[in-house]
C-alpha cells in the first residue's frame, strides 16, 4: 500500500509531535487538523500544513480527509474536564465521527492510538472501558472500506512527558511524597519507539487489522519508578507509599483540585498491571529502549546543576 499523505488528529500533541517528525523526515505530507494552528507554528517548518478545524463536524472533518491516504487518531484524554472533553465524546463518538469521514473521503487507511488494558466490557475504569469501546468501533465500523491498525502503549516517557517531568517536578516539594498506588506496575515505553511503530505500520499489510501492545524492556512498580526518577535529580526522598483506602481518598481529594492531577478514574485504571502480554514492538522489528537510555538526560534540568545552567545561559 503506497501513502504519501497522512492526516492526523491530536498530532500537536506529546506522541503527536514526536510523529510528524519522524513521517516528514521520512517523506510523508503530513495534515495536521486543530482549533489553533498559530499555536505551532514550528511545525510548519517541516513542511506539515496545519489546518483549523471542528474535528466534531463530520462535514468539516471529511473535506480535510479528502485527498489523503491514510488517517492517525491521537487524539485522547486521562480526565474528563467540562461537557466537550468526555471520554464517551472523544474515544467512543469521534471515532465513529472519524470512521464514517474515511468512508465519505475514500480514506483506506486508519491508524489509532488506544491503551493497554482497554477494553470496552471488563475495563476497571471508564477510560479504560470508553478506549476499549472506541478501538472496537474503529475496527469493526471501517470494514470493509478502512483498514485500521491499533496500538495499546503503557505509559509513554520522553524529553516532553507530563508523567516523569510531573514526578520529577513534586519531588521538588519539601518533606515526605505520599505515593498513592505504590505498587501498580508499569512498563514505560519510549516515545519515539511508539511513533516508530506508527511509522513502520502505516504502508505495510501485514498489520491490517491487527492490534499491537507496545511496553518498554523493564517492569517497575510505581514506587519504583518515582525513586528511579529521584535518582535521577540527585534528590533523596522519603517515598511514603499509601495504603489502598489512602490512595483512593487521595484519589477523591486531587480530583477536585484544578488540572486534576489525580482522580478516582485514574485510581481504577492503576488497578491493572500496565504490562504487555505480548511484544508489539518486536513484533514490528522495534528494539525497545530502556529508560536508562533517556530519561538521565532530560531530568538534568531538574537538578542543582541544571538549574544553574539555565541562569547561566539566561544571563549570557
Amino acid at each position: 500500500m503506497k501513502v504519501t499523505r497522512v492526516c492526523l488528529l491530536g498530532g500537536t500533541g506529546f506522541v503527536g509531535r514526536h510523529l510528524v517528525y519522524r513521517l516528514s523526515a521520512a517523506g510523508y505530507r503530513c495534515r495536521i487538523l486543530t482549533r489553533n494552528p498559530q499555536r505551532h507554528r514550528d511545525l510548519r517548518g517541516i513542511g506539515c500544513e496545519l489546518v483549523a478545524t471542528d474535528i466534531f463536524d463530520p462535514a468539516a472533518l471529511a473535506t480535510q480527509l479528502a485527498g489523503c491516504d491514510a488517517a492517525i487518531n491521537l487524539v485522547g484524554i486521562l480526565n474528563e474536564t467540562g461537557k466537550r472533553r468526555t471520554f464517551r465524546h472523544l474515544h467512543i463518538e469521534l471515532v465513529d465521527t472519524l470512521v464514517t469521514a474515511c468512508q465519505t473521503a475514500g480514506v483506506p487507511r486508519l491508524l489509532h492510538m488506544s491503551a493497554l488494558n482497554a477494553d470496552a466490557a471488563v475495563g476497571t475504569s471508564q477510560y479504560l472501558r470508553s478506549k476499549g469501546e472506541g478501538e472496537n468501533r474503529a475496527h469493526t465500523r471501517g470494514q470493509p472500506d478502512v483498514a485500521v491498525t491499533s496500538f495499546r502503549p503503557s505509559v509513554i516517557f520522553g524529553r516532553d512527558d507530563s508523567f516523569v517531568n510531573r514526578f520529577a517536578g513534586l519531588l521538588r516539594l519539601p518533606g515526605p511524597f505520599p505515593l498513592a498506588c505504590p505498587d501498580a506496575r508499569f512498563a514505560p515505553v519510549y516515545v519515539e519507539d511508539v511513533a516508530a511503530a506508527f511509522a513502520r505500520s502505516l504502508e505495510d499489510r501485514s498489520t491490517f487489522g491487527e492490534h499491537f501492545e507496545l511496553c518498554g524492556p523493564q517492569v517497575y512498580t510505581l514506587r519504583e519508578l518515582v525513586r528511579y526518577v529521584a535518582r535521577c535529580m540527585g534528590r533523596r526522598k522519603w517515598i511514603l507509599g499509601l495504603p489502598d483506602w489512602a490512595s483512593r481518598l487521595q484519589a477523591r481529594v486531587l480530583e477536585w483540585v484544578p488540572g486534576k492531577p489525580f482522580s478516582t478514574d485514574n485510581y481504577l485504571s492503576m488497578r491493572l498491571p500496565s504490562v504487555c502480554r505480548e511484544d508489539g514492538l518486536a513484533r514490528l522489528g522495534i528494539p525497545a529502549t530502556h529508560l536508562d537510555a533517556v530519561v538521565p538526560q532530560y531530568l538534568q534540568r531538574h537538578t542543582a546543576r541544571g538549574h544553574l545552567d539555565r541562569l547561566r545561559r539566561l544571563r549570557s
